[in-house]
């Protein structure tokens, strides 16, 4: 994006970046170490962001930073105490393996799970955003739900056993009792927490005959790849072995994904093939919500006039001042007026609160396309042209692209690959499977009738921009992820305004989930609402567990609690390195940017640091004392409310 590249070339981290923010002209995010971008003028390190969103009332809270470190020293004392008593006490005639498993199963294993997800409940529940008795009875409901599940999955392999002659693997079990105790977390979370009330889906049912072939042949390709693979003595598996990376999986089951979303990705550039050479610029409006970001306004208008100078159409920018206590207003209007291709102006919206600002934008629009960018976000220069290609076909209803850190300072390097492997990869991948969640509102595009007609942006919840391109979706048009239009967005630079952003995007999860409930226990044969919601609760719940779980591990090996199974360390460090390193060398060669591979050790790193802000943003939810049995409401009819299902 540099003043000096060519009118049609491609913005990309290759060729340039934003001056305002990050390195000096031609400098790229892909490799920046920080030396030369100290020189730019960038004060990302002065920022201390903070907003209405930050914490939405009803549904959130002030989350003191030691809170999630007492969570943690609380688990390592309850649960050394439980293995110990578990050892000590709990006999092989109750609990015949190292872990609260009643029925006698085959083989071994590396973590007594049903342990580590009892201590993390009492341990979480001790901290959560409740009164005494609240907290009480979140945590009498998760221990309880949790055993019953489990005595009824010990039960049928007891079952299982004693009839068909059929025992179970260990190993199969404690996985099954890891996720359950994930599942059980997330949706008891949502259950008890005060969480954004069920709206009506609209659910336009549209053939998806394309979209499930796609995702057999991936399937059956995957598995039977891995089948084979993991039928092979591979010198390379055996070091794998060696480094830990798979920590005891086989290597058909390392495999499977990754093949899977491969596959679904090479459909996803075909259909992007399809639409390279199609021309489509209509006129377009632009709305930038815009709070306190004086020190990045003018260059995020500035991208835009070179992305309007490419573009046939006509693009008027709308900034939303919102709120502002800044110089943001007077630096907007300046730079507008100095715009050469678009034009523009500024427009006060003093109500607080982004969702605010986009629906006055929505108001304000006067076009049949509308394209929201966050106002740290500079676009790329064929980002327009490229996008609005894709609405030649009158089914795409909402087409992104993939974010990229400006560089220099200190989360770029671990964001760059955190976003090739979530947007460039597999956001991309699920395009080609109409399975979109959520496009990020850094960089979206939208046929404007759409969020009107949906009511506009949900205001005071965290997850806006998921929440409506979700709804979208299920409208029956398709959403498109373009790992070629690539645009530079703002990373946060210290500590607490990364902790801040981070404790918004996970709990938006819950507030999008619950909010659009009808899809998951609806009967509508939605891959959104029966696979991608459901997996993200519990992928949340997962990321939540991560450090307490290698805590765990660690407490494990070291007290010598399970001398039966040598591999708990490489089950701990297989957790922290394997799978996530393999993905994001394979999204990073597939988005032909290999020198971000040598960013590997930091993402590493960060995603833990990922983990711990997730847990921290799960303690900011506010529970109630009571609990909203979601699922029971929905199929006992007892909603007042009919989800819409419109033939």
């Amino acid at each position: 994006m540099a003043d000096t590249a060519s009118p049609k070339d491609t913005a990309t981290p290759e060729t340039a970046a934003p001056e305002a923010i990050a390195a000096p002209e031609g400098a790229g995010s892909e490799g920046t170490t920080g030396s030369e971008s100290a020189d730019a003028a960038d004060n990302r390190d002065q920022i201390a962001f903070h907003s209405v969103d930050s914490a939405p009332k009803r549904f959130a809270v002030f989350v003191p930073q030691w809170k999630g470190l007492a969570v943690l020293g609380l688990f390592c004392l309850v649960s050394t105490l439980l293995l110990w008593l578990k050892s000590a006490y709990l006999t092989n005639s109750i609990f015949p393996h190292h872990d609260l498993v009643v029925t006698q199963f085959a083989g071994n294993h590396s973590i007594a799970v049903r342990i580590f997800v009892i201590s993390f409940y009492i341990a979480f529940s001790a901290f959560a955003a409740a009164s005494l008795l609240g907290r009480v009875l979140f945590a009498l409901d998760l221990l309880l739900t949790y055993a019953v599940l489990c005595a009824a999955f010990d039960m049928t392999g007891a079952l299982a056993a004693w009839s068909l002659d059929l025992t179970y693997s260990l190993h199969f079990v404690e996985i099954v009792s890891g996720i359950t105790g994930f599942a059980v977390y997330s949706f008891k979370l949502m259950e008890r927490g005060h969480m954004p009330s069920r709206i009506p889906v609209e659910h336009r049912p549209k053939q998806m005959r394309r979209a499930f072939l796609r995702l057999g042949f991936a399937l059956i390709l995957a598995g039977g790849l891995s089948i084979w693979v993991g039928g092979m003595d591979l010198e390379i598996v055996k070091w794998m072995r060696e480094v830990t990376l798979l920590g005891g999986i086989g290597p058909g089951v390392f495999l499977f994904l990754p093949v899977c979303f491969f596959t679904l990705y090479g459909f996803a550039l075909w259909d992007d093939w399809r639409q390279r050479h199609r021309v489509f610029a209509p006129d377009i409006s632009v709305i930038v919500p815009a709070h306190n970001e004086e020190y990045i306004i003018e260059r995020t208008i500035q991208g835009l006039d070179r992305a309007a100078a490419n573009y046939a159409g006509q693009v008027h920018i709308l900034i939303m001042e919102n709120n502002s206590t800044d110089d943001t207003a007077a630096i907007a209007a300046r730079a507008l007026a100095a715009c050469e291709s678009a034009t523009g102006r500024v427009i006060p919206v003093p109500t607080p609160g982004k969702s605010n600002a986009l629906n006055a934008g929505l108001d304000a629009a006067e076009t049949e396309f509308l394209v929201r960018v966050d106002a740290d976000t500079v676009l790329g220069q064929d980002n327009l042209t490229r996008a609005m290609q894709h609405f030649a076909d009158p089914a795409v209803g909402t087409v992104g692209g993939v974010p990229i850190p400006p560089g220099g300072a200190l989360f770029d390097r671990p964001r760059l690959l955190e976003v090739l492997v979530k947007h460039g990869f597999y956001s991309v991948a699920f395009s080609a499977v109409e399975s979109v969640v959520g496009i990020p509102g850094m960089f979206v595009v939208y046929r404007t009738e759409h969020p009107r007609y949906l009511g506009g942006f949900v205001e005071g919840m965290n997850g806006e921009d998921t929440d409506i391109s979700l709804r979208i979706g299920e409208l029956g048009f398709h959403s498109v992820v373009d790992p070629k239009i690539r645009y530079v967005s703002e990373v946060p630079a210290t500590y607490g305004h990364m902790r801040e952003q981070r404790m918004r995007w996970f709990r938006s999860v819950y507030h999008v989930s619950s909010r659009c409930r009808d899809l998951i226990y609806s009967d509508w044969p939605t891959l959104r609402g029966k696979v991608l919601l459901p997996f993200m609760l519990v992928n949340s719940g997962r990321r939540a567990m991560l450090v307490p779980l290698i805590l765990f591990g660690v407490i494990e090996y070291a007290g010598g609690f399970n001398p039966g199974s040598p591999l708990a360390w490489q089950a701990v460090v297989a957790v922290m390195i394997g799978a996530p390193a393999m993905m994001a060398v394979v999204a990073a060669l597939f988005n032909g940017m290999p020198k971000a591979i040598l960013n590997l050790p930091h993402y590493l790193l960060f995603r833990i640091l990922r983990a711990y802000f997730t847990l921290e943003s799960m303690l900011s939810i506010s529970i109630r004392t009571n609990r909203e049995d979601i699922a029971r409401a929905y199929l006992r009819n007892i909603i007042p409310d009919k989800p819409v299902r419109v033939a």
